[in-house]
Parts: C-alpha cells; structure tokens; sequence
C-alpha cells in the first residue's frame, strides 16, 4: 500500500515530527502532491519564518516522490467536480486536485481534515494524526 500524504498531515510531521515512525515504516511508498508542495514552500518561505522550515521540507523532499497535476488528474478532477455540484456538494478545488491525485495513482490519501474529502466517490482516506 502506497499514500499520498496531505498537507495538513505534511504540515504536522514538519513542526512536530511525531510523525517520523510512520514516515520510516512507510519509506518509499510516500507521495505528495505538488498542490501540496506549494502550500509547504508558502508556509517555509513566509516573511520572519525561520530557515529551519524550508530546510525541513528539502529534507521531506528526500522522502517522498512529488506527483505533478497531469491532464490526466485534471480529467478526473473534472469528472468527480461535476458529478458533486450536480447533487449540490461540490469540493474545495484544492482539496479536490490533492484527492484527484490520489485517485489516479490508486493511493491511499493520508489527512486529518477528512471531512474536507468526504464526499469524493472511491477515496481511502488514513488520518494518522488520530490515535
């Protein structure tokens, strides 16, 4: 089983590495979106943020494989966008190409704000910050 790890889940291995045991139990099998990828260079390149935050994440980098939004993730983006604002339920755009992603490559997509995906058709979603 391989994952796709979510930026608030990226965000918390970052500022407290509680995390670490399940990025060394699952090393090789991590991913991330490059959606997610920006939202970790805005949180490490912020006016006063400390060097340390963008060298943490250079060295999650060495962890995980960083999957582009392709036209293939758009397509499915596309397909699950319409098919939730066609029963009035559509996803947040961002939360929606991170889940797409996950979708295509057939990876279980690693969040705490799961209600954020819960209403995207086929997503496994793992929250490991919940005990």
């Amino acid at each position: 089983m391989s994952f796709l790890i979510d930026t608030d889940v990226c965000s918390a291995h970052l500022k407290t590495n509680s995390l670490t045991h399940r990025f060394l139990q699952y090393m090789g099998r991590l991913h991330i979106s490059s959606v997610t990828l920006a939202e970790l260079y805005t949180w490490a390149l912020r006016a006063g943020a400390s060097p340390k935050r963008l060298q943490s994440l250079n060295d999650l980098l060495n962890d995980v494989v960083v999957l582009d939004v392709t036209p293939t993730v758009a397509r499915k983006f596309g397909e699950v966008q319409a098919a939730l604002i066609d029963v009035g339920h559509p996803a947040p755009g961002v939360d929606l190409l991170i889940a797409s992603t996950a979708l295509v490559h057939g990876l279980v997509l690693v969040a705490h704000n799961v209600q954020d995906y819960a209403n995207i058709p086929g997503l496994t979603i793992d929250d490991w910050l919940t005990p």
